[in-house]
């Protein structure tokens, strides 16, 4: 990635009050910190900053900063985050995040397709963006602005894993390689009428056991001239005519 520059000023202002003062001035708070040096507070051109931002693929800026009245001529320096105002969008607040040249760095990049997936277009299927971002390892100058995945080839059901991609020279992506990056899924349709068509796991053995369950609290039918035998759980009621159960009542007579 190639740097670009953009010049910082030192700031002062940290309260809530100060800091509004200070955008409505056309300035954007920022905070720069690294190993080389603690962090400091800094103030950039909120159109300087705009425009970098609105020429860049992504957010993910090198920048050469010069800070006035600062020791070193020149800090390299990643844009590590930058915040948004919730309605119109403009930047807030940067965090610049100091580098050195020979200083692999560990950063995450956008991921994009180009080409339109063979299962999209003959299949009708849909493409999926499992992760819109790759971590990645390099130096700054290898640093790529996003990592571009060509989709044309793939079919419903088939998918892009992090494994699979090719990084940019010097530069190492970072991660476990066996998650998914990009798919190609069934058309909606299709998948409701599978599933619609399949019966509900357990549906069979359910009506099995209801079965089993009748067959064993249903009374066998009695021969011609035997007697039913009693339901289950009327153990302790005796039945009518019952020599034993008539024995106790007269044993308690005596």
């Amino acid at each position: 990635m190639k740097s670009v520059a953009l010049k910082a000023y030192p700031r002062t202002q940290v309260q809530r009050a100060e800091v509004t003062k200070l955008r409505r001035a056309g300035r954007v708070p920022a905070t720069i910190y690294g190993r080389q040096a603690k962090p400091q507070n800094l103030e950039v051109n909120s159109r300087e900053i705009a425009d970098l931002l609105n020429h860049s693929v992504s957010e993910n800026l090198l920048v050469d900063l010069t800070v006035e009245q600062d020791a070193r001529s020149k800090r390299l320096a990643l844009v590590q985050d930058v915040q948004h105002h919730p309605i119109n969008g403009k930047v807030i607040h940067v965090d610049f995040h100091e580098v050195a040249e020979t200083e692999k760095v560990t950063i995450f990049v956008p991921v994009e397709t180009t080409g339109e997936a063979a299962g999209v277009k003959n299949g009708g299927g849909t493409l999926e963006h499992v992760m819109h971002k790759l971590k990645v390892r390099c130096l700054p100058k290898d640093l790529p602005e996003q990592i571009t995945l060509d989709v044309t080839a793939l079919e419903i059901g088939k998918s892009i894993h992090l494994g699979e991609i090719v990084p940019p020279p010097g530069v190492e992506i970072v991660g476990d390689k066996t998650r998914t990056v990009v798919a190609v899924a069934a058309p909606r349709a299709e998948e409701e009428a599978v599933a619609t068509a399949a019966p509900a796991a357990g549906d069979v053995e359910m009506t099995k056991e209801k079965k089993e369950d009748g067959a064993e609290g249903a009374a066998p039918a009695a021969k011609a001239g035997e007697k039913a035998p009693a339901a289950k759980g009327d153990a302790k009621a005796a039945p009518a005519g019952d020599k034993k159960a008539e024995a106790k009542p007269e044993a308690k007579k005596k």
